[in-house]
């Protein structure tokens, strides 16, 4: 009896569990646990690289040296074998574009350097100068002058190239020069000077797409060595001769503003735009004709960069974030002015000089 009554709670039990297996199609629940990763720490913004260049020449008491000084380091563009001189610099992307001339031993032959390597401009039947280059997209511009021989003497013609090809600027029978090139859209501005063929005196012009405009009608001689464009603003900078004396000058859209005083010489070499503010540099002469290194800023004069009876000036200028780079000369040595502070780049055992200063961040 205990026998037949076990088995018969066991099937009972045996089939309350088989209904139940059978019934129940759910599938355990599983818990997830996730593992929180701590949240990394916010990471500084790299620092930027900022390079400094500067070219220009620099003697080796014999021969003139190209040079380019990058961060202050100098390297040499020439071998002075001939005399040779670096006038401008532009850096586009990776790519670092130097403009100037070098002597063949029979002529001046106007030049480029792309990263080290040198194309000739001119020909070398002529005399050729180089004075600013420009690279906009694809294109290198660059402007100077060419000595073409005419009867009883010889004719400087501003030229520009583009590519290496070059254009004449001024057709006339009358010297001519091209200190300075700007591109800005399809727009190609250019700065020098032109003889007045009557008074004989060179007179401050730009040309814009080739044409030529008249920025004074001074009969006493004006020149103009740099343009910029910025915005919709053409400024451009020289000088006039007024009372006998060089007079610095900075003209916007056309209209001049005198910079220096007409007691004594003074000259505006370059100009750069930052934020709306005018950065003009050049050279004011002091009581005994040693020219002074000097910065304006918004047309007024700032401290001087160099100091009173040495032989100064400033041929250059770029400014970033606030820093305002200028380039020259102070007495013999080239040098670089940081926010006013001298740089020197070379001892001053020989002559040297910063022609064109030129600042990239990365």
């Amino acid at each position: 009896m205990k026998t037949i009554l076990k088995n018969s709670i066991l099937f009972i039990l045996l089939s309350f569990i088989f209904s139940c297996s059978k019934n129940d199609d759910s599938q355990p629940n599983l818990i997830v646990i996730e593992e929180t990763q701590p949240k990394p720490e916010p990471q500084p913004e790299p620092e930027p690289i900022i390079d400094v260049y500067a070219v220009g020449v620099e003697s080796d008491g014999v021969k003139n040296i190209a040079k380019i000084w990058k961060n202050g380091v100098a390297t040499p563009l020439t071998n002075g074998a001939n005399d040779a001189n670096a006038t401008s610099v532009y850096v586009s992307g990776e790519d670092i574009y130097i403009g100037g001339y070098e002597n063949n031993g029979t002529t001046n032959i106007a030049t480029i350097w792309k990263n080290g390597v040198k194309t000739s401009q001119s020909d070398g039947s002529r005399v050729a100068f180089l004075s600013s280059v420009f690279v906009s997209g694809d294109a290198v511009y660059a402007v100077g002058m060419e000595v073409y021989p005419i009867i009883n003497g010889e004719l400087y013609v501003a030229t520009q190239w583009i590519n290496g090809k070059a254009t004449i600027l001024s057709e006339g029978k009358n010297h001519s020069w091209a200190t300075s090139v700007y591109v800005e859209g399809n727009n190609v501005y250019v700065a020098g000077y032109v003889e007045d063929p009557i008074t004989k005196f060179f007179v401050a012009t730009i040309w814009i797409n080739g044409v030529a405009t008249s920025l004074t009608d001074n009969l006493l001689g004006s020149r103009a060595e740099n343009i910029l464009v910025s915005g919709d603003d053409v400024y451009v900078t020289g000088s006039q001769f007024k009372n006998g004396k060089n007079v610095a000058y900075i003209w916007k859209n056309g209209v001049a503003t005198q910079l220096s005083n007409s007691t004594t010489d003074g000259l505006a070499n370059a100009i750069y735009v930052s934020n709306d503010d005018t950065y003009v540099v050049g050279s004011v002469n002091d009581s005994d004709q040693n020219r002074m290194a000097t910065l304006w800023k918004n047309n007024f004069p700032v401290e001087p960069l160099s100091t009173k009876g040495i032989d100064a000036t400033a041929t250059s200028v770029f400014v970033l974030e606030n820093n305002i780079y200028v380039g020259g000369s102070d007495g013999e040595i080239a040098t670089i002015w940081k926010n006013g502070e001298p740089i020197k780049l070379t001892d001053g055992a020989t002559s040297a000089q910063v022609n064109s200063v030129f600042v990239a961040e990365k």
